[in-house]
């Protein structure tokens, strides 16, 4: 999820955090924090998901996330599972976001990231295909690496913008299908799955069966108006894509009573903070702020519960505004569980492989302060959504 100048300018130079950290942030987090022994959870909500992926060294969470949410909701509707292709989505993404790219002059994120909803535009605008049919995985490698990819795409795309013949001609777009031909795979016109034959949108409407037009996102910063759809503006949202704004309570409950209800739901955030660890399986807002604590308040911080920040609607708004909270991952919210003080976490799926962990592999549980604090959206079932949001919202 993530990267323009002089406003665009300071926004490229936070979001090249987006690869860098989907990147250098796994390795990052993946040692922050001491082993753990006085954290005791019990599950309280624990929603069906499909296995964890891994995302490899490429920016292309939000597709892992939304994926994941959407086979879900394939679960709990009683459907046939399906491992879908999280490439497809993203050659689809690169390829509209490039002719955006072009008619705006550069002066749109040409990146890997993306936003939640992406993988719902593509399914209604493209379809979709199972995994086993598009691996994008043509370029000499088990696992995702887009660092040379993206590089060609944008390099191309902004030779265009210079516009050399002083005329764009038609031959860059057969170029650029090349490129994405070449590290991805043609895109798959037919295709057969258990002996019959699809096309990318015949099997979205025979497997999936998904509207795209019955999930809603919603945010909530207060230099936007409350309940009204709004822009999200962090660099990788490049459609544009519109949000709920509500009150930071109001999220939160709009969780709950999701997966209350039985819902998962999709989750963008930022999880730069040092409370983010993969290694304890952990993310927290401890009480002390870190650059403040002792090496000892440091190595214990994952030791066991202990008090959280408060997080209002305030302090969530001056991370945003300040550049400390970032989008810089997507990840799937499963569940929740509840520690021996009774406090609640989220059950959270990733999408950096099975990585061993202290609690659930390849998952983190996320404290609610945590949640207020780091959130830059979160995407879910309309139905699931509380009748008293649904009102204010005029939601049907």
């Amino acid at each position: 999820m993530k990267r323009f100048t002089s406003f665009f300018t300071v926004l490229l130079s936070v979001s090249l955090f987006t690869l860098r950290a989907q990147d250098d942030l796994i390795n990052k987090v993946k040692d922050n924090g001491s082993d753990r022994a006085d954290f005791n959870f019990e599950t309280v909500i624990d929603l069906e998901a499909t296995p964890v992926k891994n995302q490899g060294r490429s920016g292309t969470c939000w597709s892992y996330a939304t994926t994941s949410f959407v086979e879900s909701e394939l679960l709990r509707t009683g459907k046939e599972p399906v491992d879908l292709s999280e490439m497809f989505t993203v050659r689809q993404v690169y390829w509209d976001k490039a002719e955006k790219y072009v008619r705006l002059h550069g002066h749109l994120n040409f990146a890997q990231g993306g936003a939640l909803p992406d993988v719902l535009y593509v399914i209604k605008k493209y379809g979709a295909v199972p995994q086993e049919v598009y691996e994008g995985l043509n370029y000499g490698t088990d696992i995702n690496n887009h660092s040379e990819l993206e590089g060609i795409l944008k390099a191309q795309l902004d030779q265009v913008i210079k516009n050399p013949n002083k005329k764009l001609t038609p031959a860059w777009r057969k170029a650029f299908k090349a490129t994405l031909d070449a590290y991805l795979g043609e895109y798959p016109e037919t295709f057969t799955y258990k002996g019959q034959t699809y096309t990318p949108r015949s099997f979205a409407d025979a497997y999936l069966e998904i509207d795209p037009d019955d999930y809603v996102q919603f945010t909530s910063f207060s230099h936007h108006p409350m309940y009204e759809e709004v822009m999200i503006q962090v660099p990788d949202n490049w459609a544009w894509g519109k949000s709920y704004n509500i009150s930071l309570d109001e999220m939160v409950e709009v969780v709950d009573h999701s997966l209350d209800e039985g819902y998962t739901v999709g989750w963008a955030t930022d999880v730069s903070e040092k409370g983010f660890s993969l290694k304890n399986a952990i993310a927290i807002v401890p009480a002390k702020d870190y650059g403040e604590m002792s090496k000892e308040e440091k190595e214990s911080m994952f030791d066991g519960p202990g008090e959280e920040m408060n997080i209002t609607q305030e302090v969530r708004q001056r991370a945003y505004d300040n550049y400390q909270t970032t989008d810089d991952h997507g990840m799937q919210i499963t569940g929740k569980v509840k520690d021996q003080n009774g406090s609640e976490y989220y059950i959270v799926k990733n999408s950096w492989g099975e990585r061993e962990n202290d609690n659930r592999v390849g998952y983190i549980y996320t404290s609610k302060p945590f949640f207020r604090y780091k959130t830059i959206s979160v995407l879910l079932h309309k139905d699931a959504v509380p009748k008293s949001v649904k009102k204010k919202l005029g939601l049907s």
